[in-house]
């Protein structure tokens, strides 16, 4: 089979409503090498680079209130450092690039989950100009 480890994929197709961060960047741990009071981070298994991961909520009004937070892993050498915040919004937009999913079974449930990685987390970008004509131009 062509596809092996993870599925490289779009910001657009996994959060096609965008979404925005309600948690810290939280470094993630190595639950095999850690023990009692040492913490050992984790790292890819591919890249070596340190995980951490991201608490974000799912701009999509379609998704039900248990489903709307999930946990974006970011592969980077040091703490990735989030957006600046928005005044007037409760919380922070972001965008991710370098996205792929993992799919996996999740053990209590027996359900289809995915892990969800990026490279970098960044400020969402720009709406373009409308496309709506405005007053006193022409429309194409």
């Amino acid at each position: 089979m062509a596809l092996q480890g993870p599925i490289p994929i779009g910001f657009e197709q996994v959060f096609p409503h965008g979404c925005y961060i309600v948690g810290e960047v939280e470094q993630v741990k190595d639950f095999e090498a850690s023990t009692g009071n040492k913490f050992v981070p984790a790292r890819d298994k591919t890249t070596g680079e340190l995980v951490w991961q991201v608490a974000v909520m799912d701009a999509d009004p379609t998704v039900k209130a248990a489903q709307k937070t999930v946990s974006v892993k970011i592969l980077a050498p040091v703490q990735p450092v989030p957006p600046p915040s928005i005044s007037g919004l409760p919380f922070t937009p972001v965008e991710f690039d370098g996205m792929s999913v993992t799919p996996y079974v999740h053990q209590a449930t027996g359900r289809l989950a995915y892990s969800i990685r990026a490279r970098e987390m960044r400020a969402p970008r720009t709406v373009g100009k409308s496309s709506i004509p405005t007053a006193g131009k022409d429309a194409a």
